[in-house]
């Protein structure tokens, strides 16, 4: 008996995983997700969050660059998915990448005064954040050097008090999400700096009409393995909640490639 290639054979899990998901169904997921196919499930999780049981679908993706149009993107992969009702959301890292947004690290050129303050940001065991002088300098680029000084100072000050995020409370988020080149993140962006994406509520409505006619909200995040953040959200949708979903990132740090996904209430 001759057997189907694997490539098609995954493709047919595929469409498995959409039938069941249509249905309310678990997803059957590979227990090696390197075989998943891109458009499919390749993480299917339950959470309790205020007594309420909430579903996370990740989907596989192919590694997002600048130039795909998120809106189109998410209608392509979770299309087959969505029912009305869900949240879906996209990684702030894929959404800036396709924006544009993300630098080759070996292409910024930093100043001075980008050397010398990254010298003073405190290293922490989960990312570069600003602590290396191009972080900084795309930080200086996007909101100016008054606003990093002032920052810095502020920050400064609150550490002789004990305590911290000054700096980034000042700074702003745009500055916050900023993320550093690291060897776990997926290439080529472990190579890369990448910025907040642009207007990230207006990209979030973009994805909920791209879905339509299904009604689902939509948001952006920041989630990493120290908790989550939204960036972004279509009007009415409850961010705490959304923060307490994904608190222990489910996404994952390095190359899942699954940077998209739905959340969905228990019936």
């Amino acid at each position: 008996m001759r057997r189907r290639p694997a490539a098609v054979m995954v493709d047919a899990n595929v469409a498995r995983q959409q039938r069941a998901c249509a249905r309310g169904e678990e997803a059957q997921v590979e227990e090696d997700t390197r075989t998943i196919e891109d458009g499919g499930v390749a993480s299917d999780t339950w959470v309790e969050v205020g007594g309420k049981r909430y579903r996370r679908l990740l989907v596989r993706t192919h590694v997002i660059r600048a130039g795909d149009e998120i809106p189109a993107l998410m209608k392509r992969y979770l299309g087959p998915y969505v029912q009305p009702g869900d949240i879906v959301f996209i990684g702030q890292k894929a959404a800036a990448a396709a924006q544009g947004r993300a630098y080759p690290v070996d292409q910024i050129r930093p100043r001075a005064l980008a050397r010398f303050l990254c010298r003073f940001v405190r290293k922490v065991g989960y990312g570069i954040g600003l602590g290396i002088p191009e972080t900084m300098e795309m930080a200086i680029r996007e909101v100016g050097v008054l606003r990093i000084l002032l920052a810095a100072v502020v920050g400064a000050i609150g550490r002789l008090l004990g305590r911290r995020g000054d700096f980034y409370r000042v700074a702003g988020r745009a500055v916050a999400a900023i993320d550093g080149p690291t060897p776990y993140t997926l290439p080529p962006y472990n190579r890369y700096v990448v910025l907040a994406p642009r207007d990230p509520d207006g990209l979030a409505r973009q994805i909920a009409s791209a879905l339509a006619p299904v009604r689902v909200a939509a948001a952006i995040i920041d989630a990493n393995d120290i908790g989550c953040n939204v960036l972004g959200a279509t009007p009415g949708l409850d961010r705490r909640l959304l923060v307490s979903v994904m608190r222990d990132n489910p996404m994952g740090q390095g190359v899942q490639r699954t940077p998209i996904g739905i959340i969905r209430p228990a019936a």
